[in-house]
Parts: C-alpha cells; sequence; structure tokens
C-alpha cells in the first residue's frame, strides 16, 4: 500500500485564515484596529513572525492596512466600490428610492426573519441597544446613523455572511434613503412615533423569536415609510401645479 504524505499548513496561513473569516463575519469591522502584534500572538499561541507573515499577506490581498507607528488596521474601503456608484445614482435619480425601498423589503424582512430564527441571545442584548440610541438621537443624520446600526444588528443576528456584506456594502445608500425617509416622516403628524413603533414590534418580534411575524413587522414598517412618501410627493406635486397656475394668472 502506497502512503501520501501528509502536508501541515503552514501557521501563517492558518492565521491569515482565521483573520479572513473574522473579517467576513464581522467580528472585525472596517476601519478597526487590530490588538498589538505582542498580543495577538499570544491569542493565537503562535510566533509573532508567523504572525507578522499573515499580516502581510493579508496587506497583499488588501484586506489590512498597516500605519507605520500607528498599528495595524482593517481596511475602511472594504465596501465601497459597490456602494460608490448607487449613491451617485441616487443623488441624480431619486426615483430609485421606490427601487430601494423593494430592495429593502425584500432583504430587511429575510434578514429579521434569520436574526429571529438564528440570533444568539448576545445578538438580542446588541439589537436592543441600537434601538435605544436610535430613540435617544435628536437630529436626521444621528437618527439615520441609528438606524442603519439598528439594521447592521439584525444583519449579525441573522448569522448569514452574504446578508451582512450585502447590508454593509450598502451603508452609505441605506443612509441617504433613511435620512430622506426621516424628512418626509416629520413633515406628517405622528409620522415619525408610528415608525418607531413598527421599529419596536419589529424588535419584539426578533427578541422573542418568531422569525414569520419578525418578516411581517419589517415589511409593514416599509410598507407604511412607502405610504407617507407617495402620499407626501403627492401633495408636493399638486403644491406646484398651483404654483404655476397663480404665476401663469399673473
Amino acid at each position: 500500500m502506497a502512503y501520501k504524505k501528509i502536508n501541515q499548513p503552514k501557521i501563517s496561513d492558518v492565521i491569515m485564515g482565521q483573520l479572513e473569516q473574522m473579517i467576513l463575519e464581522g467580528s472585525l469591522q472596517p476601519g478597526q484596529k487590530l490588538p498589538p502584534e505582542r498580543e495577538l500572538a499570544l491569542q493565537f499561541e503562535v510566533s509573532r513572525p508567523s504572525l507578522r507573515e499573515a499580516i502581510q499577506k493579508l496587506e497583499a490581498k488588501g484586506l489590512l492596512l498597516r500605519r507605520q507607528g500607528g498599528g495595524t488596521y482593517v481596511k475602511e474601503q472594504l465596501w465601497q466600490s459597490l456602494a460608490d456608484p448607487i449613491v451617485e445614482l441616487m443623488h441624480s435619480d431619486p426615483e430609485s428610492q421606490y427601487d430601494l425601498l423593494e430592495f429593502r423589503h425584500a432583504i430587511e424582512g429575510m434578514m429579521a426573519y434569520f436574526a429571529a430564527l438564528r440570533g444568539t441571545d448576545a445578538d438580542m442584548q446588541n439589537i436592543k441597544r441600537t434601538i435605544m440610541d436610535v430613540e435617544a438621537a435628536q437630529e436626521i443624520e444621528q437618527q439615520a446613523e441609528a438606524i442603519i446600526h439598528f439594521y447592521r444588528a439584525i444583519a449579525e443576528a441573522s448569522h448569514n455572511v452574504a446578508m451582512l456584506h450585502l447590508v454593509l456594502s450598502l451603508a452609505p445608500v441605506l443612509h441617504k434613503n433613511v435620512a430622506e425617509n426621516l424628512e418626509l416622516l416629520n413633515r406628517r403628524e405622528d409620522a415619525s412615533t408610528r415608525a418607531n413603533e413598527h421599529r419596536l414590534a419589529l424588535l419584539a418580534a426578533i427578541v422573542r423569536r418568531d422569525p414569520d411575524a419578525a418578516r411581517e413587522a419589517s415589511n409593514e414598517h416599509l410598507s407604511y415609510i412607502e405610504e407617507v412618501m407617495l402620499t407626501v410627493r403627492k401633495e408636493d406635486s399638486r403644491l406646484q401645479r398651483s404654483l404655476r397656475r397663480l404665476k401663469s394668472g399673473d
């Protein structure tokens, strides 16, 4: 019988694989600083040369960035290549906001479903913390940022890396959409309050681990936002027509 040699993987490749997995699952986030080499080597129980080699390989792949005298960071631009052209599209074509709402119906409903199905106790606590930040926010931009963090926490709780990285890649687009929606909601009496109630219902469904109710709560929330958006824009259109008629009668 012929025996084949068993090739042991290089320690640096094993370390690189673990760091890649942490970036993929969101444990290491864009812009986050890695612990110092000595501390990281102790955590992995490896030599510093092996760790340094792994970091160099991840730098070459564009996942990490080493700053002279300032440590090693996860690159912040990991997801910008997808988001940048879409942000420009949103600026030039406001109607595409409706397309984004349709997209959000699909992706956020699925995220909510799987978050309720798979979320750990730690995930649930994280989602609760983010909703508190939403309620504490005062300005629209601050509130929009908090809401994006809320959706990101739900994506993390879904334990689906494709969904998580889709949310990360579209964060600038989603931020713009959420901020515009908040401005529209503020123009309708009690609309912001109702939207907050929808988010709390979504949170409650996820925390009690009811996937179907979580998906339904997500869809109900986005349907309400779409309804307000259509109503306000129809009112704006009627106002513009009235102003044109008045101007033409002068």
